[in-house]
């Protein structure tokens, strides 16, 4: 097999050759057609070591089946498969990956390749938000208010849908440019707030009913101030971002509100008893796509996975301006 890998956190990736891996246990061996990237992909580059033996990065891929381990029975050789994979292990940046069959599910069919390797982290990330983290209940919950900070990147293109398809909900996207906007509008958001200068004035002066729920996708240390301004009694905020300095969580006290974190990689990383409900979780992500439910958020395509277009996705990541996600095709040498 071939790979692309980081020497360390400054280097450009290279083609690597290495043996192709064996399923065992609960593995499926994939030949990766299309990938996705990700800001994860940028944070766990940054990590490596200029000692180390390398590092291959990634963590969103659709491809086929190729081998399956002896505990795997729901999948078979030659099924379409879509998944994140788990952060502690190599990612999907090469021609084929090892990946736990407890968090993989078949690929959608009305979806090209691609389409479906931009669904899996994002989906993930915005499903365990706002069910299994903020817990939000679509009987019980009904008529209360979610704000979404970054509703135009990927995992919010995802939060937005959800929310809509499976909640009564009402939906508050933030975003900063006309076209960002627009996308939010188009996934089905209530109403749309700029980002841009005081978020706090920006949504007091439309009107808004003050949120229940949060999920904040963006600089945690900016917006917390914020949040806790907005924030209704009693209510939660969810957030995905590390903090990179010292908060005050007596902020919160007044309003008995509470703040948790999601991390889509815990479940496979830390090998939870519920590992397979990512699984599950992504099943019904397909299930939701071929009933028209979920529109494909792949907004950008490289025709191929090399170093330089790998290079120029996450150009385009760090740049903070991305609308939906960025996919590319199979490892290619040229």
């Amino acid at each position: 097999m071939q790979a692309l890998q980081f020497q360390n956190a400054q280097a450009t990736a290279q083609i690597i050759s290495q043996p192709t891996p064996k399923a065992s246990g609960y593995d499926v061996l994939v030949a990766v057609e299309a990938v996705a990237v990700n800001p994860v992909d940028l944070k766990v580059k940054s990590t490596i070591q200029a000692d180390s033996t390398g590092k291959i990065i990634g963590w969103d891929a659709a491809g086929t089946i190729v081998e399956v381990g002896e505990q795997c029975d729901d999948f078979r050789v030659g099924d379409k498969v879509f998944y994140a994979g788990d952060v502690g292990r190599d990612g999907c940046f090469a021609t084929h990956q090892l990946v736990d069959s407890r968090i993989i599910a078949k690929a959608p069919h009305s979806l090209e390749m691609h389409q479906a390797a931009a669904l899996p982290l994002t989906s993930l990330t915005a499903w365990e938000s706002l069910f299994d983290r903020l817990k939000i209940d679509a009987k019980k919950d009904q008529d209360k208010t979610l704000l979404i900070i970054g509703g135009a990147g990927g995992v919010g293109s995802m939060a937005i849908q959800l929310a809509k398809q499976l909640t009564t909900l009402k939906v508050i996207a933030t975003a900063s440019r006309p076209e960002s906007k627009q996308w939010c509008e188009t996934l089905g958001a209530d109403a749309v707030v700029s980002h841009q200068g005081s978020l706090t004035s920006n949504y007091q002066q439309a009107n808004l009913p003050a949120p229940d729920y949060i999920l904040c996708l963006n600089d945690s240390d900016y917006y917390y101030p914020q949040m806790v301004e907005l924030i209704a009694p009693q209510g939660l905020i969810a957030l995905v971002v590390n903090f990179q300095q010292h908060v005050d969580l007596n902020l919160l006290k007044n309003k008995s509100a509470g703040l948790i974190w999601e991390f889509m990689f815990t479940r496979p990383r830390m090998q939870t008893n519920d590992i397979q409900q990512q699984g599950k979780i992504l099943k019904r992500i397909a299930e939701m796509v071929e009933l028209n439910q979920l529109q494909p958020i792949a907004q950008q395509h490289f025709d191929k996975l090399t170093s330089q277009t790998l290079e120029l996705a996450h150009d385009l990541i760090r740049q903070g301006q991305t609308i939906g996600k960025i996919t590319l095709g199979p490892l290619s040498d040229t």
